[in-house]
């Protein structure tokens, strides 16, 4: 998977350093995280070495380095002084990471990850949609209901209403008033994103999840928090249920 040399960098006078393209260092950066989420270079063994990625990826040692350096940041490797570097177990990996999602692609099904944030929400929303038939400014309560609108006159196109039934469930933990719910807010984003998207697109008509929704929104206008409650475990198991879906028109690799 090599990418040319004189892809990576600019001309400059004689004399002058040579300026990088930043296109070429994701590229490389993508392409080892690729192979390292398809196990090409499995978890717990060693990277090859720094010359034998500069032939492999057809990039300069500075490349590797700087791809490298990205990778140990997100938890995919841990370098070893002396030793090389370790490919770290998928438990380390920044899974949250918007990056690191894109990296691991259709794998994300058979790494079990998209149950994982459902679990993580069916702890969380149910509490969050609470809080915030108590706490929601009007404001608030307005930004939630127009990206249920958002969803609703979007149905037919999976990107658009993945877009807004992110923005919708976004808002509501930022509505908690919880200050743990509102950071996760931003934090699980890129993680929820990819789950809402993979159980909007396994379902044909997404006519019941627009439902709830709405009653979600209208539990949060009249204040009733046990409606709130309620609208978010039926939509919890409701997206349980379109996940199944998507999980079976996804079987692991060799099925």
């Amino acid at each position: 998977m090599a990418v040319q040399e004189q892809d990576e960098r600019v001309s400059a006078p004689e004399g002058e350093a040579i300026v990088r393209r930043p296109r070429v260092q994701k590229n490389i950066t993508r392409a080892i995280a690729s192979d390292i989420c398809a196990d090409v270079f499995p978890v717990g063994g060693f990277l090859p070495t720094e010359n034998e990625l500069c032939l492999r990826y057809g990039v300069s040692r500075t490349v590797i380095r700087e791809s490298l350096k990205i990778l140990e940041s997100k938890g995919l490797v841990r370098g070893r002084s002396r030793v090389g570097t370790v490919v770290c177990a998928k438990e380390e990996w920044n899974i949250l990471d918007q990056q690191v999602l894109e990296w691991i692609g259709p794998r994300i099904f058979e790494l079990d990850l998209l149950k994982c944030v459902l679990d993580a929400r069916r702890a969380i929303e149910p509490f969050a949609a609470e809080f915030a038939a108590e706490r929601a400014t009007v404001q608030e309560v307005a930004e939630i209901e127009r990206a249920w609108e958002q969803m609703r006159d979007a149905e037919g196109d999976v990107a658009r209403f993945t877009e807004a039934d992110v923005a919708f469930h976004a808002g509501l933990l930022k509505a908690s008033h919880n200050q743990v719910f509102m950071q996760l807010a931003s934090i699980i984003r890129a993680a929820l994103e990819f789950s809402l998207y993979a159980s909007n697109e396994a379902v044909d008509a997404r006519g019941e999840a627009v439902e709830i929704h709405k009653q979600l929104v209208e539990a949060l206008r009249m204040r009733d928090k046990a409606a709130a409650r309620d609208c978010s475990h039926r939509m919890l198991d409701l997206a349980a249920r379109d996940l199944a879906l998507a999980i079976r028109k996804h079987p692991p690799a060799g099925e």
